[in-house]
């Protein structure tokens, strides 16, 4: 998934979309949820004069029913018997959909001269054709849970990124976030492992390089749009232009693209269909989850998406039958655990100071606590 960086309309594409929303978690502050005056829209609806309930719970409706509908899709696609090699010309018909939509952006745009050098856009077509291309190939090989739960994990990759292309400095909460994950990780792609009939270490592979391109092009796109004030519209337009142009070739070269077009003319509403729909709902809901943030800060936001993510991952059980196993429970508690480390380092001021805040509020109770541990000493 591509990431884009900049609060509060940068999209990314997530793995599975997919386009991915970077969050940089340390300059977006809960303060955003502050009772001044901001505008909401909801798509083409302006939320603003409703209440901060209403704008919460329309927002979470929306965030819930376009995302959910595009995991579902996705998957659906790939149980499409046969289906399976085409990964990459998913992500050409993906990529053609999120052209249409961002030239149809960009109409609405007084200024639409190019600001970032071509340059620097070839070689971000390059990271984003390999988040994305990676991600989606990988769901035809890989149980449609445990490649969401790699997609959580972004931070890992991000962490990593941050070093060797920024230079960044990481806080301690952060790296027992990336530990903590990557042990759930870890322990959730075994438990797929011992309970999956065909389990194929091929998609493990796929979504761990589609998680590493994914790092990288947070951080590229982050120094990118600081660099020459872009607008998110410009760079999904050219990232996706110059990205369908890479898949396309490349599909022509291996001569991929003729078996999968000739397969996709036999069941167009199975593939052309779903595809439009996927397509069309992972990027509205990006906007969506941007609007999020920026109405109420990215502690709510990750929470919802987060909840999102795990009604998901509940859903691709119910709906389409695999084995179960409480690892995958318990496993993927741990990488919670790690989503919450690194929002705990990001907002950590804010944090603590709502703590600190409870805490008052409740001091006769904590008062009884510290009586209770001393007598115990």
């Amino acid at each position: 998934m591509s990431r884009f960086s900049q609060p509060p309309d940068g999209l990314r594409q997530k793995g599975s979309k997919d386009v991915v929303l970077s969050i940089n978690m340390g300059d977006t502050k809960d303060s955003v949820a502050s009772d001044r005056a901001v505008p909401v829209h909801l798509l083409c609806c302006d939320l603003s004069h409703l209440s901060r309930t209403s704008q919460f719970v329309l927002l979470t409706a929306a965030t819930f029913a376009f995302f959910l509908v595009y995991g579902y899709m996705q998957e659906l696609i790939f149980k499409l018997e046969g289906f399976q090699p085409f990964g990459w010309y998913l992500t050409l018909v993906q990529f053609a959909c999120y052209v249409f939509i961002g030239l149809g952006e960009l109409q609405l745009k007084e200024d639409r001269s190019r600001k970032i050098p071509l340059k620097t856009y070839l070689l971000l077509a390059f990271l984003t054709v390999a988040t994305m291309g990676l991600s989606n190939t990988s769901v035809g090989y890989l149980n449609y849970p445990t490649q969401v739960i790699f997609k959580c994990c972004k931070l890992i990759p991000v962490l990593i990124g941050g070093i060797l292309i920024q230079g960044k400095r990481f806080s301690l909460y952060d790296v027992a976030a990336c530990l903590c994950m990557s042990l759930g990780l870890i322990l959730f792609t075994l438990a797929d492992s011992t309970v999956q009939p065909n389990f194929n270490l091929y998609g493990v592979v796929l979504i761990s390089l589609a998680l590493c391109a994914d790092g990288a092009i947070g951080n590229v796109q982050e120094k990118t749009l600081k660099q020459y004030g872009a607008s998110n519209t410009e760079m999904v337009l050219f990232s996706y232009g110059i990205g369908f142009i890479y898949i396309f070739v490349g599909l022509g070269l291996t001569g991929g693209l003729l078996p999968a077009f000739q397969f996709c003319q036999k069941y167009p509403v199975e593939t052309y269909g779903y595809a439009v729909i996927f397509s069309i709902t992972g990027y509205l809901g990006l906007n969506i989850v941007l609007t999020f943030v920026k109405t109420f800060g990215a502690l709510i936001a990750v929470t919802v998406t987060t909840c999102r993510k795990a009604v998901t991952i509940v859903l691709s059980f119910i709906f389409f039958t695999k084995p179960f196993t409480f690892q995958y429970l318990w496993s993927g508690l741990i990488v919670v655990l790690g989503i919450y480390l690194n929002l705990y380092s990001k907002n950590k001021v804010a944090w603590d100071a709502r703590i600190d805040e409870f805490l008052k509020n409740i001091g006769i109770r904590k008062r009884h606590w510290q009586l209770g541990a001393e007598s115990l000493v």
